[in-house]
């Protein structure tokens, strides 16, 4: 029998829970989650093996307007090079919400030419799904651009094995790209930083702007033990201090969760230490950032 492989694209503006979709569709966390908006910075794959087909997520960076720094360049070249590659795009959005940028949005992916399902997600949190109708039947034209639209809720896993299947009908027959048990494209030293990158972005809230990169400069495995030496990027010593806390208790809970959440996916103990280092001005110089892996 013949078998099926694609590249499925999710895209979508920031928040409305990508990231949280690749994770419960493929069983395993490979890409970060937070409430902030552009968590996600780079494209990231997510394999999944059913049977005879297999499905590779891309995972994209928010899709925003408005922003002019050089990372925003970045993750706006990342999402149109993806676009390019793919054979179907899940289109997500947050519940009955769909605004001048998922317009925008939807005007770039059309000129893709593949099939778009619409993902109508965090339905586990509207008051009144019967209201799901109405909304679709008021996209008028927009509605015909979609092969499917599907309501899901992302973090409770409600309908996505229906999402899962109307993405396999549309997968074209390829033999597979990866072996069954890959999960993702992404190394363990990218995995790593971007674990320490959520935890900071989680605990600090609205206290740090984007400016904090993540970069792993020691990565040693010794039998069962995994030793890893990450710097934390800032573009100020008052970042700097902020990250820190009171005698490095801050930095302290992030490397805490951060390990934590290695250890879960590279099922080994982990060491994990913490440095944080002022880099003035990276997330808007290019060379700064290729030399960060944005690249």
């Amino acid at each position: 029998m013949p078998t099926r492989c694609g590249l499925v694209a999710l895209v979508g503006r920031p928040n409305v829970g990508k990231s949280t979709l690749l994770n419960h569709l493929i069983g395993q966390k490979v890409s970060i989650t937070s409430r902030k908006p552009q968590t996600t910075r780079q494209r990231l794959l997510g394999i999944k093996t059913i049977d005879r087909d297999q499905i590779v997520f891309v995972d994209t960076p928010g899709y925003h307007r408005g922003y002019d720094k050089a990372i925003n360049h970045y993750m706006a070249r990342t999402i149109s090079g993806v676009l390019a590659d793919v054979d179907v795009i899940v289109f997500v959005i947050d519940r009955l919400h769909f605004l001048e940028e998922d317009l925008a949005l939807l005007t770039e992916v059309r000129k893709a030419r593949v099939p778009i399902l619409l993902v109508i997600n965090k339905i586990d949190e509207l008051p009144d799904r019967e209201a799901i109708l109405p909304f679709i039947a008021a996209l008028g034209e927009d509605a015909a651009s979609f092969a499917d639209i599907v309501p899901v809720s992302a973090l409770k896993e409600q309908f996505t094995a229906e999402l899962e299947r109307c993405i396999v009908r549309h997968l074209p027959q390829n033999p597979w790209y990866f072996p069954e048990d890959q999960l993702t494209d992404k190394s363990a030293r990218y995995l790593a930083a971007e674990y320490v990158r959520e935890k900071i972005t989680r605990q600090m809230g609205d206290e740090l702007p984007y400016e904090v990169a993540v970069a792993i400069e020691e990565y040693q495995v010794e039998g069962n033990l995994h030793r890893v030496g990450a710097v934390i990027y800032v573009e100020k010593e008052s970042q700097k201090r902020m990250l820190i806390g009171e005698n490095g208790s801050r930095l302290k809970l992030i490397g805490s969760e951060a390990r934590k959440d290695m250890e879960r996916l590279f099922d080994c103990k982990v060491m994990l230490r913490l440095w944080v280092k002022v880099k003035r001005g990276w997330s808007d110089d290019e060379r700064a950032l290729k030399s960060l892996g944005y690249d």
